[in-house]
C-alpha cells in the first residue's frame, strides 16, 4: 500500500542520515500546529493532540521505522526513542559543520 498523502517534509530516514534536518523540521510543524507539547515532559496535551502528533510523526518516518517503533502510542515515547537513537549526530556532524 503505497503512501498517498503529501509529506510536509522528508521523511526521517533509518540510516540517519536526516535527522538533524528532520528534527528541526518536525519541532517546527508541531509548534506551529500547537502540537509541540506533545513531545516535552510533562505535558497534559489532549488523547486527541497525541493522537494528531502520532499520525504527523509516523507519516513522516521511514516504513522500516514504522515497523520499528509500531507499537509505540506515545509521541512523547517516540520522539525519546528516535532521540535516543539519533542525538549522538549533534556530537559528531554539528561540530564538523560548522569547522567546514
Amino acid at each position: 500500500m503505497s503512501n498517498l498523502s503529501k509529506l510536509e517534509f522528508v521523511a526521517l530516514y533509518i540510516s540517519r542520515k536526516n535527522y538533524l534536518s528532520w528534527v528541526l523540521d518536525a519541532e517546527i510543524y508541531l509548534d506551529a500546529k500547537c502540537l509541540g507539547a506533545t513531545t516535552t515532559q510533562d505535558n497534559t496535551s489532549s488523547s486527541q493532540d497525541k493522537a494528531n502528533a502520532m499520525i504527523f510523526l509516523r507519516h513522516h518516518l521511514d516504513e522500516g521505522l514504522k515497523v520499528e517503533y509500531l507499537t509505540v502510542k506515545d509521541p512523547l515515547e517516540l520522539w525519546t526513542c528516535l532521540k535516543e537513537r539519533y542525538d549522538r549526530l549533534k556530537v559528531t556532524v554539528l561540530p564538523r559543520a560548522r569547522y567546514e
